[in-house]
């Protein structure tokens, strides 16, 4: 089932501020929070899908590209969509708790004290795509160097915070004591500290290795566009959240066909006999061939559209076209019998420029690039 529009489901405009997105998000949290619909699967999806909403349109990053190619846009891996895919209530909790503040006393969610679950940092990697791939889309197997939780290392309750991820303070005013709370500055808030670092790891029980991940690439992406794949950055110690891998597409040239968009260009050069007489042309595809009829008397310039023939876009239905540009070429080196032939023609009415022609030829080139 396609996914519902992100700014649909928080129900503001595409041109709204950071801040009307957090309190548009928070009301419909609020609204469909667990706690309050105990027991409603329909009110968990929704809460669900706020959450998605919110994590995607909350990133400047990520929201540039769902608004300039959809949800194609943040197209990852397998299950690794923009959306939370297999993610639980408590990563959502985890990642948004400060959007629920107090509300809900520290009941399944952030509020009220719980403990948060570290967040892993994110990574970026290219990846180098030919004009075929672009064209078809495909799965590629990369391999990136992350952080993850070393074999062996074990974790305990932090002894600044006392596993409650929160320092406590009372302070006596005017107005009586008064108790405040802020993230444990040791632990930062997952109420955990490493009591067992292995040999080679970090100060969080963390190592760097190598990991394959596997890119399900749409077809029709962009040179510079980027993709996020959930979950395949660093990870995080004590069983956090992991970051993401954003993948930057970068495009190989083609040998002979160049792009704008969804279209191909193709530079033919025929000889003016062909040009004069009429012949037909083999032209390449991206992945075949064609051949296009050169009309008698096709001028230098003429361009010939083969509708359907260019490339997909992952942001809209159906292909480009395929823009055969035909240059005539003039042979450089003539034979003695060949400027014989030639020079008899010279004189011919029908070897002059017509300039009422070319100015046609001009305008139909004209009209051919804008339809």
């Amino acid at each position: 089932m396609a996914k519902r529009d992100y700014y649909e489901i928080l129900g503001i405009d595409r041109k709204a501020s950071s801040s009307d997105i957090k309190k548009a998000y928070r009301k419909l949290a609020l609204k469909f929070h667990p706690d309050k619909n105990p027991g409603d699967t329909a009110a968990e999806e929704k809460f669900k899908e706020a959450a998605e909403a919110y994590e995607v349109l909350s990133d400047d990053q990520k929201r540039a590209q769902y608004d300039r190619f959809g949800h194609d846009g943040l197209r990852g891996g397998p299950g690794g969509g923009a959306g939370f895919g297999g993610m639980n209530m408590e990563d959502i909790f985890s990642q948004f708790g400060d959007i629920f503040g107090g509300a809900f006393g520290g009941g399944a969610g952030a509020g009220g004290g719980r403990r948060r679950r570290m967040k892993g940092s994110n990574l970026r990697i290219k990846v180098k795509l030919t004009l075929e791939e672009i064209a078809s889309g495909v799965e590629k197997k990369v391999k990136v160097f992350k952080q993850v939780q070393a074999d062996g290392a074990e974790y305990g309750d932090c002894q600044t915070c006392g596993g409650t991820g929160q320092i406590r303070r009372v302070q006596n005013t005017i107005l009586g004591q008064m108790q405040t709370a802020s993230t444990c500055h040791q632990c930062q808030g997952s109420g955990q500290s490493v009591k067992k670092r292995p040999s080679g790891s970090d100060e969080w029980g963390m190592v760097r290795k190598e990991s394959v991940v596997s890119i399900e690439i749409p077809a029709g992406v962009e040179d510079g566009m980027q993709l996020n794949v959930r979950g395949e950055g660093n990870g995080a110690p004590m069983g956090g959240v992991p970051g993401d891998l954003l993948v930057v597409i970068e495009a190989i040239p083609h040998e002979t066909l160049q792009r704008n968009g969804k279209n191909l260009h193709y530079d033919l050069y025929i000889p003016f006999t062909d040009a004069a007489l009429g012949a037909q042309a083999e032209v390449p595809l991206v992945n075949s061939k064609a051949k296009i009829t050169i009309e008698p008397g096709t001028q230098s310039g003429r361009i010939v559209r083969l509708r359907g023939k260019g490339l997909p876009a992952v942001d809209s239905y159906g292909n480009g076209d395929l823009l055969v540009n035909i240059n005539v070429w003039t042979p450089k080196k003539l034979s003695k019998e060949e400027k014989a032939l030639l020079e008899q023609l010279k004189g011919s009415e029908n070897f002059e420029p017509d300039v009422n022609h070319q100015e046609k030829g001009f305008f139909d080139k004209v009209r051919d690039m804008f339809t």
